[in-house]
């Protein structure tokens, strides 16, 4: 969804209940349970959080909305904010309060990256959650909740095994609409000095192929019509084909395009290093690839990117930006910048400013820089201050905002399809979103949810669009 840059955290950023469909099919002779689950952070949790309401449906847990209704509550945390684990912590006192009052024998489940870097003192700092786990052991979810029954004090599984876990979890999927993600790659080999996902995500892995197309292909037999391919570094792709070859992100999207149903695809997210020519090429030539790119950079200053461990320099991106527009010159850009890493000055900064206008996004994600223990940007002398910070991401958002507002202003008079995905808060109104990923609104009849229709566009938001 296209938001302003002034609220934007991260793509496709939930810090929201998630309650996710189960299949409840498998579990008409067990007595149904309740779960809940919470998501907060990227798209790579709103997946996991999804294929743990699978593995938990046959064993007889339906998904509800509410906490206090539940018979367990799963809490998937993101590691990748500030003071991500103390939200967690508050959010444990709350349900603690909530089991005292209403619901003794409810268990409760601390999963995600928050769980993976921190799992001995949630155990010792919060005796009310039952289970520990971290995002490559969510398959283990059953044994878990028996070994709960079994034991007394809390279950803790943080081993990583990532093709374990895919190769254990259910095979078919209950997708909630008609787009979903897919996860194709997990962790990351980059260890950028800011970033705690390979300590809580590990080396970067990649699914086999087979198992992909196999889950997409169940998707779309579902009703699904758009999939989004996921990863750390979704571009890092490798895998054994078909074929025998090595299969990159390119010759991934060119196979799942041959999908019957499939009619969209999007990937993300992606590192200018893993940017090969096969992929740049297939962005200017699949029709089924969405026209919308997230590339982050970070900064444009060439020595903040080296104190951040990117391993490119700006002139490096630029040239990569221009070989993608020459392959399909209606893309449109999203990226992600941190303002006040250590040791930026001003001029450094506006060599951020500089980046910014040169290269022009439809969208974006900024954020000041925030310590994340155990990175080595914790311990990085010339820590910026928070006055300064602020400003600066103020400066910068300001021309993220206008770029974001031109950019959908020039969308009017144009006709775009639009995937239907329901209907809009306003009577009569219709939902869904164009190639570009912004929400669109405009009038029609519900038999359009599900479709892909013609919409031209009359008005621009700064977040939306209107047409008929």
């Amino acid at each position: 969804m296209t938001t302003s840059p002034r609220d934007k955290t991260a793509p496709r950023d939930i810090d929201q209940p998630a309650v996710i469909a189960a299949r409840t099919d498998d579990v008409s002779a067990l007595n149904t349970k309740k779960v809940f689950i919470k998501t907060y952070g990227c798209q790579m949790n709103v997946y996991d959080s999804e294929r743990m309401a699978d593995v938990l449906s046959p064993i007889g847990y339906a998904p509800t909305e509410v906490p206090d209704d539940a018979d367990l509550v799963i809490l998937n945390t993101c590691h990748i904010r500030e003071k991500a684990a103390e939200k967690v912590y508050s959010e444990l006192g709350r349900i603690r309060k909530m089991k005292e009052a209403n619901k003794p024998d409810m268990k409760v489940a601390v999963a995600g990256c928050v769980a993976q870097a921190e799992g001995a003192e949630i155990k010792r700092r919060a005796p009310v959650v039952d289970m520990v786990l971290g995002p490559q052991t969510y398959h283990k979810l059953p044994e878990m909740i028996a070994k709960v029954h079994r034991e007394t004090g809390a279950v803790l599984e943080t081993e990583f095994d990532t093709l374990e876990k895919f190769d254990q979890l259910p095979e078919t999927r209950k997708p909630k609409g008609f787009s979903s993600f897919l996860t194709i790659q997990e962790g990351c080999d980059k260890f950028c000095t800011f970033c705690v996902v390979p300590y809580t995500r590990g080396a970067e892995v990649s699914r086999p192929v087979t198992q992909i197309v196999a889950e997409a292909r169940s998707l779309a037999s579902q009703g699904v019509r758009e999939i989004t391919l996921i990863g750390q570094n979704v571009n890092a792709y490798h895998a054994e084909g078909p074929d025998g070859g090595q299969w990159g992100l390119g010759e991934l999207i060119r196979h799942v395009a041959l999908i019957g149903g499939i009619d969209r695809i999007r990937f993300t997210t992606s590192h200018p290093r893993d940017m090969d020519d096969e992929l740049i090429k297939v962005l200017g030539e699949e029709p089924k690839l969405m026209p919308y790119l997230h590339l982050p950079i970070q900064a444009g200053s060439d020595k903040i990117l080296r104190a951040m461990n990117r391993d490119h320099t700006y002139e490096h991106y630029k040239q990569l930006i221009a070989k993608i527009r020459a392959a399909n010159p209606d893309i449109a850009l999203s990226g992600d910048f941190i303002v006040g890493f250590p040791g930026e000055t001003d001029a450094d900064f506006e060599q951020t400013m500089k980046c910014v206008k040169e290269i022009g996004y439809a969208s974006s994600f900024s954020f000041k820089y925030s310590v994340r223990p155990g990175t080595p940007g914790a311990t990085m002398h010339r820590q910026v201050p928070e006055d300064v910070k602020s400003e600066r991401l103020k400066r910068l958002q300001d021309l993220l905002y206008t770029q974001q507002r031109e950019f959908n202003q020039s969308l009017i008079g144009k006709t775009l399809p639009v995937l239907v995905e329901g209907t809009a808060r306003e009577p009569g109104r219709l939902f869904g979103r164009s190639p570009y990923l912004t929400g669109t609104h405009f009038d029609g009849p519900e038999e359009l949810i599900g479709q892909i229709v013609d919409v031209t566009i009359t008005e621009a938001g700064v977040n939306s669009l209107i047409g008929v």
